[in-house]
This record gives C-alpha cells, sequence and structure tokens, in this order.
C-alpha cells in the first residue's frame, strides 16, 4: 500500500515538510517513491506548495494521505476538488 506522508527536512528549530509518496511500512526518511511538493509552517502564513495533479494522480491510484496531509490539503482545496472529481464520476 502507498502513502502520501510529511517528511521532516530543516534544521533543529526550523522545520519545513515535504510532502513525499513512499511505501506505507517506510519510513519518511525511506525510499521515496515521489516528492509531490513542501510545507512551510514557519511563516505568519503557513506556505503550502504542492502539485495538485500528481496529488489526485497518487489519490487516484489509492494512496492513503495521513491525517496531517489530508488537513493540509483540505486547507488548500485540493482535498475537495478531489472529492468532487470523484464523486461526478
Amino acid at each position: 500500500m502507498v502513502s502520501i506522508k510529511l517528511a521532516r527536512t530543516g534544521t533543529k528549530h526550523q522545520a519545513h515538510y515535504r510532502f513525499v509518496v513512499l511505501d506505507r511500512k517506510k519510513p519518511t526518511n525511506g525510499a521515496v517513491i515521489e516528492t509531490l511538493g513542501y510545507y512551510d509552517p514557519k511563516p505568519k502564513e503557513p506556505k503550502i506548495e504542492v502539485s495538485e495533479e500528481r496529488v489526485a494522480y497518487w489519490l487516484g491510484l489509492g494512496a492513503q494521505p495521513t491525517d496531517s496531509v489530508r488537513n493540509l490539503l483540505k486547507h488548500n482545496g485540493i482535498w475537495q476538488r478531489f472529492v468532487a472529481s470523484k464523486a461526478a464520476k
């Protein structure tokens, strides 16, 4: 099973995260299948940069996002568009 997770990068007290696709049982610093974007929680307005097309592709293949990833996708509006397109089919 494939999963979409957040992989922590950056230095101590300067966390940045990457949206990564990998095998569900692998650690987030393991073999990554694809990097979909990044998330920077530090600024007043957190930066979320993610490829909507690739997220939709992986979700369409059955990739399971973690709760944190799902919440960030909802915040960005990507999750709602994916659910709407899935319901339209």
